[in-house]
C-alpha cells in the first residue's frame, strides 16, 4: 500500500472518527468503570468484520486481526478512562455526566484507534503478521489497567508496542518524537507525624506535630538536593499537608501526602529509604512518632530507539521533517509502561492545540478540550506505521 492511497482512506474515515470521539465525550466513564465504553468500541470492532474481538478483562477490549501473510505481531493502544471533574465547556457535545469529563483527551485516543482499526481490517490480505488493538481502561487510576491487561495475556506473541496522546498545549501539525525516557515513575507517599495536642499558650506541655512536620517536610527536599546525584532526574514534591483545627490549638497530628518522579531504578528505590530516615531522626528527636506508607506507582516509559526511529521516520514521509518535533523526558507518567516494559516499544504525542480556535487550556482542566483535525494525524501515523513495522 502507498502512504497517498492509505492516506486517502484515513480522510474517509475522518467524519465517523470526530462522530465516534464526541459520543464518547457526551458520555464518560471513570477508571474501573467503563461499562458503556467498553461495550460501545467492542460492537463498533465487530461491525468491522475481519477482527478477532475479545474482553481480556472486565473494561477492556482487544481487536486481533490476523494478516493474510505470516510475519511479526504488532499492538496498537489507546486509553478509554475520563476523569473526576465538571466540565465547563459549552459545545453541544459536553459531558451528560456531572463531575465527569474527558479532560484528558482518551475520548480522541479511543476513537484514533478505531479509526485505524476500520481501515486495515479491510486490508487483511495485505497484512503480513497481526496487528492487535488494545482498548485499555483505566490509564488515571493506580494501579491502571494497562497491567491488568498485561496479566491477561494481551501482548502474548507480540513483537513491538506503540502508542500516542493527543497534547492540547502542542500546535496541530507537530508529532512529538522522544528517544530513550519519556515519562517517570509516579511514586506516593503517606505520612503521618503523630505528637501530643495542646493548648496553643503552653506549648512545653505538647509536642507540635505541625512544627515537627514543617521540618519533616524541609529535610525531605535534602534528598533531591543533597543526597542525589544532579545528573539523575528525581522530583520529590508534597502536595498536601493537613494539621490543626484551631489557631490557638496545638495539634495532635499532621497528615502529609505527595508523589515522587523518577527515572533511574536504583534512584526510585533509595528514596523510602532516605524519606525514612528523616522521619525516624527528626521524630525521634522531638518524642513524636509517625506512620509512613510508601506507594510503588507505574514504571516510568522507556521508548527502545529503533521503535521510536520508525515512527520518526513515518512522520518524515508522510509530513516532512518540520512535523518531527524532537522532544526531551518529562516527570508526567503514563501506565502504557506496563506494556513497553514487556515488549519493545514507542510512545509519541500528538499536537492537538490551537489558539485561533481557543484551544488552549492544559490537560485536566474543566475547559480542555483538542483540535480534532489532529485525530487524523494519529490513525495515519498509525495506519502507516502499521506497514512500515511489519514489512
Amino acid at each position: 500500500m502507498t502512504k497517498e492511497s492509505l492516506s486517502i482512506q484515513v480522510k474517509s474515515v475522518k467524519d465517523e472518527v470526530i462522530q465516534w470521539r464526541r459520543y464518547l465525550h457526551k458520555n464518560p466513564e471513570l477508571s474501573f468503570q467503563e461499562v458503556e465504553t467498553s461495550q460501545f468500541v467492542y460492537e463498533k470492532l465487530l461491525s468491522f468484520g475481519e477482527l478477532e474481538v475479545s474482553r481480556p478483562t472486565k473494561f477492556s477490549v482487544m481487536a486481533r486481526l490476523i494478516g493474510g501473510q505470516k510475519g511479526k505481531t504488532l499492538a496498537i493502544r489507546a486509553d478509554m478512562d475520563a476523569l473526576p471533574i465538571q466540565e465547563e465547556n459549552t459545545f453541544d457535545f459536553v459531558s451528560q455526566k456531572p463531575g465527569v469529563m474527558h479532560a484528558c483527551g482518551h475520548d480522541g485516543h479511543t476513537a484514533i484507534l478505531l479509526g485505524a482499526a476500520k481501515i486495515l481490517s479491510g486490508m487483511k490480505d495485505k497484512i503480513k503478521g497481526e496487528i492487535r488493538f488494545l482498548f485499555q481502561h483505566a490509564e488515571e487510576y493506580f494501579p491502571g489497567g494497562a497491567q491488568e491487561m498485561v496479566d491477561a495475556g494481551v501482548l502474548e506473541g507480540v513483537d513491538f508496542v506503540i502508542g500516542a496522546h493527543l497534547i492540547s498545549n502542542f500546535e496541530i501539525g507537530k508529532i512529538g518524537i522522544v528517544y530513550g525516557p519519556m515519562m517517570a515513575s509516579p511514586d506516593g507517599f503517606f505520612i503521618t507525624i503523630k505528637g501530643k495536642g495542646g493548648h496553643g499558650a503552653m506549648p512545653h506541655d505538647t509536642v507540635d506535630s505541625i512544627v515537627i512536620g514543617a521540618q519533616v517536610v524541609t529535610n525531605i527536599q535534602h534528598i533531591v538536593s543533597r543526597n542525589t546525584n544532579p545528573l539523575d532526574n528525581l522530583v520529590v514534591t508534597i502536595g498536601k499537608f493537613v494539621g490543626g483545627e484551631a489557631g490557638n490549638v496545638i495539634a495532635n497530628s499532621v497528615e502529609i501526602n505527595g508523589t515522587v518522579r523518577s527515572f533511574d531504578e536504583k534512584v526510585r528505590e533509595s528514596v523510602p529509604i532516605l524519606m525514612e530516615r528523616v522521619l525516624k531522626g527528626i521524630t525521634e528527636a522531638h518524642g513524636a512518632s509517625y506512620d509512613f506508607e510508601y506507594m510503588f506507582g507505574y514504571r516510568p516509559v522507556i521508548n527502545n530507539v529503533e521503535i521510536t526511529k520508525v515512527i520518526e521516520e513515518m512522520v518524515h514521509e508522510l509530513y516532512g521533517e518540520e512535523a518531527v518535533s524532537l522532544q526531551g523526558p518529562s516527570m508526567v507518567a503514563e501506565d502504557f509502561s506496563a506494556f513497553s516494559h514487556v515488549v519493545p516499544g514507542a510512545y509519541f504525542t500528538i499536537g492537538a492545540g490551537n489558539k485561533e480556535k481557543g484551544i488552549v487550556y492544559p490537560h485536566h482542566h474543566p475547559r480542555f478540550t483538542f483540535d480534532e483535525d489532529a485525530m487524523e494525524y494519529g490513525v495515519n501515523v498509525f495506519v502507516n506505521s502499521a506497514f512500515k513495522y511489519l514489512d
